[in-house]
This record gives C-alpha cells, sequence and structure tokens, in this order.
C-alpha cells in the first residue's frame, strides 16, 4: 500500500512519538510511507531527526499551523489536495485536531480509497469556553463524515466522541499507542548512574513526572498537593522530565514556595533518553487534566515504577485503582495528595500494583502490536470497498 499520514507538527509529545513508530513499522513491513507535517517551532523540541532516518519520505506543509488562520487553513487545504493529487495514496492517515480537519477534507474531496483518522486526544474539552468547545464539537462532526475510521488511543476517546455525537458507534476502534517496550523494560539498569547526575541521593525518594511544562499538565497541582509533605519530609524530591511555555512561572512558582532544593527540572529530553530518566525515579505521578492516554503511564509501568494519575480520559485503562496504581479525581489535590503519599508510604504493595501492570503494558502497547492492527484495518477498508 502507499500510505500518506498527515499531522499538525512533529513536536516531541505522545501523538508525534506514535505517528513515527508506525511510519517505521509500515516502512519495515514493505509499504510505500509519506509523512506530511507542519512547521516545527518551540520549546516542545523536535522528532525530525529520528523522522527523517524512518526509510520513508518526508514532506513539510508550510501551512499546517496549529492556529486557526482561515486563510492559511485555506492553503493548507490546498497543499493537502495537490499532495494527494502528486502521492495518489491507498490510505490517508490522519492525526491530531488540524492536520485530522483539513487532512480528511482533502482525502475526501481526492476521492482517497481509505481515510483513516486516530484520535490522540479530543480536541474538545471541558476546560474550554462553551464556544470554542461547541466549534470544535461541530468541526470533529462534519471531519468523521470525510472517513472510513477513527483509530483512538483509548476506549474513552470513543466513548467521549460518541457522547458528544460526533459519528455513529461502527466508525470507531481501539488501537491503543504503541511504543519501543525494550528500553523501558531494561530502564532499571541505569538507576544509579541517572540519579547520580541527576544529584539525588540513595535515600531520596523521587517523584517523576515526563510531560510538557504546559497548561492542563498538572504541576501546579503537584506542587500544591506535595507542598508541605516537601517541606516536611526533605528526602522526598520532584522530577520533572520536560519543557514548555510554562517553565519561568512553573519556576517561580517553585522559588515562592521555597523548594528550589526539591524540584528538579531536566529541561528537554530527547526521547531516546526518556527510560533512564524514569530510572531515577521511585514513583511516576501523572497529574494531567487532558490526555488520550498519557504514554508516560504505560512507560512508567514498564520502567516498573508505580504510578499515580488523575482520573483522566483513557488514565484509568491502564492505571486501574488498587490493581495497577492509584488514581485521583481529575482536579482534586486532597486526593492527588493522598495517593501519592500512600505510595511513597506503602512501598511493597505499590511494587506489587506495578508489577501487575507492566505484564499488562508488555503485551497492549508493543508497537509492533499496533503497527499490525492499522495495516489490518486499512486493509479491512479496501477489502469492504472492493467488494461494495
Amino acid at each position: 500500500m502507499k500510505i500518506l499520514h498527515l499531522i499538525t507538527r512533529l513536536i516531541l509529545g505522545g501523538a508525534q512519538e506514535n505517528t513515527v513508530l508506525t511510519c517505521e513499522g509500515q516502512s519495515r513491513a514493505g509499504h510505500e510511507v509519506i509523512l506530511a507535517y507542519g512547521p516545527i517551532y518551540g520549546p516542545e523540541g523536535s522528532l525530525h531527526e529520528r523522522a527523517s532516518q524512518g526509510g520513508y519520505d518526508l514532506v513539510e506543509l508550510s501551512a499546517m499551523i496549529r492556529a486557526v488562520r482561515l486563510w492559511t487553513d485555506w492553503r493548507c487545504y490546498r497543499q493537502c489536495r495537490e499532495l494527494i493529487q502528486r502521492v495518489k495514496p491507498d490510505v490517508v492517515h490522519t492525526h491530531s485536531s488540524k492536520a485530522g480537519i483539513i487532512g480528511r477534507a482533502a482525502a475526501a474531496a481526492e476521492n482517497v480509497p481509505a481515510i483513516v483518522h486516530t484520535i490522540h486526544g479530543l480536541a474538545f474539552h471541558p476546560h474550554q469556553s462553551r464556544l470554542i468547545h461547541a466549534a470544535y464539537v461541530a468541526a470533529e462532526k462534519w471531519a468523521a463524515r470525510r472517513c472510513d475510521r477513527i483509530a483512538c488511543v483509548a476506549d474513552a476517546m470513543s466513548r467521549q466522541a460518541l457522547a458528544a455525537g460526533v459519528g455513529q458507534a461502527e466508525l470507531y476502534e481501539t488501537v491503543y499507542s504503541g511504543m519501543e517496550i525494550g528500553p523501558f523494560v531494561e530502564a532499571p539498569a541505569h538507576r544509579e548512574a541517572t540519579r547520580q547526575a541527576l544529584g539525588f541521593e540513595k535515600e531520596d525518594v523521587v517523584i517523576g513526572t515526563v510531560a510538557r511544562l504546559a497548561e492542563l499538565k498538572g504541576h501546579d497541582d503537584l506542587l500544591d498537593a506535595m507542598g508541605d509533605t516537601l517541606r516536611q519530609r526533605p528526602r522526598v524530591k520532584l522530577l520533572w522530565v520536560g519543557d514548555g511555555w510554562w517553565r519561568d512561572r512553573l519556576e517561580q512558582k517553585v522559588r515562592q514556595m521555597r523548594l528550589t532544593e526539591q524540584v528538579v527540572i531536566t529541561g528537554l529530553v530527547a526521547p531516546a533518553r526518556v527510560p533512564a530518566m524514569m530510572s531515577a525515579m521511585d514513583l511516576m505521578v501523572h497529574p494531567s487534566y487532558r490526555e488520550g492516554l498519557a504514554r508516560a503511564l504505560p512507560q512508567a509501568l514498564l520502567s516498573g515504577l508505580p504510578i499515580v494519575s488523575y482520573d483522566c480520559d483513557g488514565a484509568g485503562e491502564v492505571c486501574v485503582d488498587g490493581e495497577t496504581g492509584r488514581l485521583a479525581p481529575t482536579g482534586d489535590i486532597e486526593a492527588l495528595r493522598q495517593a501519592t503519599t500512600w505510595m511513597i508510604d506503602h512501598p511493597a504493595e505499590a511494587a506489587a500494583m506495578a508489577q501487575a501492570g507492566r505484564e499488562i503494558c508488555r503485551r497492549r502497547f508493543d508497537a509492533a502490536v499496533m503497527v499490525e492492527q492499522l495495516l489490518d484495518l486499512y486493509q479491512r477498508i479496501l477489502q469492504q470497498k472492493a467488494h461494495a
């Protein structure tokens, strides 16, 4: 098959890592793969170098930007149509909101045989204004009529989309976001060296977070939840892996709370270094308000780490409360504090949960499984249309 993937930006992020691994796997399987993306900018970092070594073609679309700008978006639509006309793909697979809406429209206009969209995280969510929320829902309803299937990285995504009236149930399939599991399974071997490099002592209890320093990622909540505990228990430390637009503000808050000696911010970290960063942690806490299914959660379990998460979107599909981790209601800072301190104070029970989660994640989140499921999805669509 000739497969064209469209994504808004190739920054460091879960949707982008998922897409790059998909392109690599499909290329290795003998398919002709093209990945088109918009300009890369900002402190989130870039996956372009990894993508350029994946054995498939890359195309930058100058008008594929995240912001809504009608004239630029029209130019992006024209660029997508021209690319489709030139490539003549059997499959167009879109990722992220902007590329998903414009890409599906362009693919439908060009009568592409199979059109698939992946929901890595919904464009609409409860933390938007009513007007913006309604606009995104309307756009997703419109785009859903222009594709053959929607793949979701968690069951929660299809439930929420259907509840908003986006498409019909038969449109959706869950394909969990694949990852290279080997480096995470082997991560504990790097623990001593990584902790030493980051300045942690053997007695320190390190609570880690892997996420962009950005709105709705919950770093403020973690500080508010654990501030008193950090002051009372100086051996408890926070390790924030990532960078983003909110870094300066968060660093200022850490200083105001007089916690600079107990919060380590790594800045931008290449994906290949994330397993080593996780090896330095004793507990992963992911207090995000909005995710499809955060890759950091299965990655932590694969690394042997206990996890705590807000019960946000698909988190509960990997962090099963009391079985593979602890969940707190989204935005409930006191519940987040209680879950986190419970994990710290019950290391044996926490380790047992991590082990149970590790076995589930080995089977569910292997990138090879994701690639196989997506190729099967494409082939079923093409076969159904051939016999229609």
